[in-house]
């Protein structure tokens, strides 16, 4: 009996096997030629091409809208200044933003138009959407920017401990920089962005202390801002460079622990209002409950007396 279930067990493994490998056989036959010969450059290249193509029909549709709202340059610097931070660096971006802020409230009004919402009260309704519609870019790329923002505060030990590898192997700062961009780019890629425009502000000329300066205010992040004091004071004072960005490397994972520990204390303090409100309630009545029932009926017993 033991050997039949063993014999069934094989060869319901062997078949299932077989059929993955007969479903799965495109993806294994591209993995192992992506592998034997690899084309990433290629494929890379085809998803920025469509990508490009996306990108230009959403501009000719969302850009002739851009003029329709009124605003000063002061406004547009400072919007052209988060889609920065968000990623979003050339100027047809600002034209997009400033379009979708004209083309989200008119598809809300159509869409309250269409589902027979405007019954509840077209005035209020209608001016509802016009305001979430106006407001909803606005609070994307709020949440875009806090986004890439956490990605660049995770992401910051692991490039800088790849800098201290590279310094410490010879090479130099420069160097050390654009081989972590290189290797931390499919894992890392916000970081990896920004520390390439460092690269290659470098590399047009700009001067290396006003490059990292350029990286703080782009970022917008406090623990760049000191890993930029810290390199500049470093190559000023000529200290090692790569002992700055262990030490700095080491007191970012501290920091992350200590909030994780701060956050786990603040649990204990945050369930109170649940089991206050929720679960001390339903304890409660599942344990006087069939007390105060039968206290209940005794006394209709004696009533009835």
């Amino acid at each position: 009996m033991g050997l039949a279930v063993f014999a069934f067990l094989a060869v319901f493994l062997l078949i299932g096997t077989a059929g993955l490998l007969i479903f799965n056989r495109e993806g294994m036959v591209q993995r192992l030629s992506a592998a034997i010969s690899p084309r990433t450059e290629e494929k890379s290249f085809l998803s920025r091409l469509k990508m490009n193509r996306a990108g230009s029909s959403l501009k000719a549709v969302v850009q002739p809208f851009d003029k329709v709202l009124p605003k000063s340059s002061q406004e547009v610097s400072v919007v052209q200044q988060r889609l920065i931070r968000a990623g979003f660096r050339e100027d047809a971006h600002v034209r997009i933003f400033y379009g979708a802020k004209v083309l989200v409230p008119v598809g809300l009004c159509i869409l309250v138009g269409i589902s027979g919402l405007s019954h509840l009260g077209p005035f209020f309704v209608y001016t509802l959407a016009l305001a979430l519609g106006y407001l909803a870019p606005d609070f994307w790329l709020g949440r875009k920017i806090t986004a890439r923002q956490l990605n660049i505060r995770l992401a910051l030990p692991d490039f800088l401990d790849m800098m201290v590898v590279c310094i410490e192997a010879g090479l130099s700062l420069d160097q050390a920089l654009a081989r972590g961009v290189e290797e931390l780019r499919p894992s890392h890629p916000e970081i990896s962005d920004e520390m390439g425009l460092v690269m290659l502000e470098q590399r047009a000329g700009r001067v290396r202390s006003d490059s990292w300066k350029h990286l703080a205010e782009r970022v917008d992040l406090d623990v760049v801002r000191a890993l930029v004091t810290g390199i500049i004071q470093a190559d000023q004072f000529g200290t090692s460079i790569a002992k700055t960005l262990r030490v700095y490397s080491e007191t970012l994972r501290v920091q992350r622990r200590q909030s994780i520990e701060e956050l786990a204390a603040k649990t204990a303090v945050k369930l109170v209002f649940p089991l206050v409100l929720f679960i001390f309630p339903s304890l409660f009545v599942v344990a006087l409950g069939p007390a105060i029932i039968a206290i209940s009926e005794s006394f209709q017993k004696y009533l009835s007396k």
